[in-house]
Formats: C-alpha cells, sequence, structure tokens
C-alpha cells in the first residue's frame, strides 16, 4: 500500500453514493433556489426535502435547520447571536472547545462579554454539576462540545441540557464529531442548539447545518439575503445540501456496523503499541468510554523531554502515513495542543502526541502498516534524543 489515512477527524473522502446525489445539482437542476423559474423551483424543493430529512434523522422541526457553510460558521454564528438576542453578558464553554467556540468567544470580550471557562477532568469532560454552579443571571449561552475533536470524550450532553433548561439558558453543542459517530436525538438530549459538518461524515466540505430550536432567542449572524427564511443570507448551496443530507442519512443508517469497525481497529491499535512500546507511550484522554474512531497517543523518552512530535509527523507522512497533532486547524502551530494542555498532559508528551482517527475505509492491515512505521520511525528519533 502506499498511504494509509488515519486522519479521518480532520476530513474525511466523499463516499461515491454521497457524490452521486450532487452531481445532477451541479449540471442539470443548477438553478437559483431564489429564483421564480422552474429550474429555481425545483432548487428549492430539493432543499425544503433535505431540510425535512434532516430534522427527522436528528429528531428537530424542518423550521429548526439552518444550512451553513459548516461547523465554523454555526459555532460562531449562534454564540454571536445569543449574545446579541439576549444581551447578557457571560458565555460558558471550556478550555477545550473547538476553536471555533473559543475565539468568536474571546472576540466578545471586546464587547463587554465575560467568558467562563470550566476544567474538564482527566478524560475531558465536563460534569452537569459544574454547568448548574458556574450559571448566572448573566449566562447568554452555554456552549459544550458533545465530542472532543482531539481525544475523543464524549460530554453528557443530555444532562447538562437539563440543567440549562431548569435555569433558563441557552445551551449549544458542536455536535461535529458526534453526529453519524454516536447517536444523536434531539427528542431525548433536548439541546437548543447544535452544529453539524458535511465532510467529517464523508459529505462535501463547505456545508453544514445549525439547528435553532423554535423560540430560542437568536438573531441572525450572516445576513444579506432572504435564504434560509431570512436566518442565514447568501445563495443557497444546492449540490453541498444534498450532499449532507445523503451523508448524514448513510452515517445515520451505518453507524452501528462502523462503530464495531472502529473498536476493532482501536482495540487492535492499542495491543500493538502495547507490545512494541510498552509503558514508552500513553493513551491521552479516556481510555474507555469515549469515541472508538479516535485515539490520541502521546510517546514517553527515558529522560522525560519528549520528542519532535512535528518531526514524528513529517516522517509518518514520508512514510506514507497520515495523523496529526491534533485539530488539523491548528496544525503546523508549534505550540503543544490546547485540549492536553487542558486535560494535564504534561508538556513534553503533549508535543510529542498525535491523534491517530479511523474510517470505514480503514482496515487491520492500515493498521499493521502505521504500527511497523511507528516502530521504525520511534526506535530512530529515540536513538537522536538520547
Amino acid at each position: 500500500m502506499d498511504t494509509v489515512y488515519f486522519d479521518n477527524a480532520a476530513t474525511t473522502r466523499v463516499d461515491e453514493r454521497v457524490m452521486e446525489a450532487m452531481l445532477p445539482y451541479f449540471t442539470q437542476q443548477y438553478g437559483n433556489a431564489n429564483s421564480a423559474h422552474q429550474l429555481g423551483r425545483m432548487s428549492k424543493v430539493a432543499i425544503e426535502d433535505a431540510r425535512e430529512e434532516i430534522a427527522q434523522l436528528i429528531g428537530a422541526e424542518p423550521s429548526e435547520i439552518i444550512f451553513t457553510s459548516g461547523g465554523t460558521e454555526s459555532d460562531n454564528a449562534i454564540i454571536k447571536g445569543t449574545i446579541a438576542a439576549t444581551r447578557k453578558k457571560e458565555i460558558i464553554t471550556s478550555p477545550i472547545e473547538h476553536h471555533a467556540v473559543i475565539h468568536p468567544s474571546e472576540s466578545l470580550k471586546l464587547q463587554g462579554i465575560r467568558i467562563t471557562y470550566l476544567q474538564p477532568d482527566s478524560d475531558g469532560t465536563i460534569q452537569p454539576e459544574q454547568v448548574a454552579e458556574a450559571i448566572s443571571d448573566d449566562t447568554a449561552i452555554v456552549s459544550l462540545m458533545h465530542v472532543n475533536n482531539e481525544i475523543g470524550s464524549v460530554n453528557p450532553v443530555k444532562e447538562i441540557a437539563e440543567v440549562c433548561r431548569e435555569r433558563k439558558v441557552v445551551f449549544h453543542s458542536d455536535t461535529v464529531q458526534s453526529v453519524g459517530k454516536i447517536p444523536v436525538n434531539l427528542k431525548e438530549l433536548s439541546l437548543d442548539a447544535l452544529s453539524i459538518s458535511a465532510h467529517k461524515i464523508y459529505g462535501p466540505k463547505g456545508i453544514g447545518v445549525l439547528y435553532v430550536k423554535n423560540g430560542t432567542p437568536w438573531i441572525p449572524w450572516l445576513q444579506g439575503g432572504s435564504q434560509e427564511r431570512r436566518r442565514r443570507g447568501g445563495t443557497s448551496n444546492v449540490a453541498g445540501i444534498a450532499g449532507l443530507t445523503a451523508a448524514i442519512r448513510l452515517a445515520v443508517n451505518e453507524m452501528d456496523q462502523h462503530r464495531e469497525l472502529f473498536s476493532h481497529l482501536r482495540e487492535t491499535t492499542v495491543s500493538e503499541l502495547k507490545k512494541r512500546f510498552g509503558d514508552r507511550f500513553q493513551i491521552n484522554g479516556p481510555q474507555t468510554g469515549g469515541v472508538p474512531n479516535i485515539l490520541n497517543i502521546g510517546f514517553i523518552t527515558e529522560d522525560e523531554r519528549g520528542l519532535d512530535g512535528e518531526m514524528l509527523l513529517l516522517n509518518l507522512d514520508i512514510d506514507g502515513v497520515c495523523v496529526s497533532n491534533g485539530s488539523a486547524c491548528t496544525s503546523g502551530a508549534m505550540e503543544p495542543s490546547h485540549v492536553l494542555q487542558g486535560i494535564g498532559v504534561p508538556e513534553p508528551i503533549a508535543r510529542s502526541s498525535i491523534r491517530v482517527s479511523f474510517g470505514k475505509q480503514n482496515s487491520v492491515e492500515d493498521v499493521q502498516f502505521f504500527v511497523d512505521k511507528l516502530e521504525r520511525i520511534l526506535e530512530r528519533m529515540m536513538v537522536a534524543a538520547s
């Protein structure tokens, strides 16, 4: 094999069935959904059909589904739009959220907004009791991700949502890494808002969903047109919406078999790492209870200085293995992962850590290829570091 791709939490290959669903909207039904002619009306119907199907798949109402350009826009829109609507001055979140939550929150400090960061445990989870204690009369929104994109921890969002509902505070969860991987049904979770991105589940890049529960205080963030019932301006990405819908449908319907595969790949990887490296590696984040498709591992040298994580990634890449050192949005940065720092991983180990994220195209042979390459590379790097 030439290349093993273990960076599926960053992005995934578009499923051929998703591509088939998109193609007609590039070449045949290419009308602007806001145009009155027949091609425009056909696109409009396609969008509304997609809205209904996605709503059904996640337990929402069609009127609560807003199509966006992806997770980052959805996160920005709900945080800034809720602050604008409530005129309250506090955001509650955690230091290990995606930067699409942290950065817009921090930017609102210029408007006098206060940010309260809840400290996660060593597994990377926030407990409902922490949220209950932190909420004040000035809290506008609580934003805590469902599944962490770097370590795979799963927050108890159902219980957190109950706390927020009792206190009449908007609760948003970034579900980019959970929809299609674990069950997400809003009739059970009772979230006020969530974010989805298609390219994490074998769909196209540049399309996503912001779900906003009816009655939630929120002002649209992206203005400039009547699209999405005046909740998000901009020409509708009809092909992307068709691809997103197919991707969610397939991911939900095939979830169980994918989870079985990911669990097997994770168990095999951990077993092989233990055989070859013993106590020279550690799993960062949850040992059990997280999603099986994300595995974050750090390497330990005898002098405890750690390895050069950037060099480790480069060597793996040269040898045909694609992994990352955390979120793709921050890859290339020399600083250790803010997520690993946030759960207390020592800096030398955080700098030498890599994220392995499995996809439905991966196999046990891929794991063997990866571990073989990793063993040879680490042997060279350990010698060089001694």
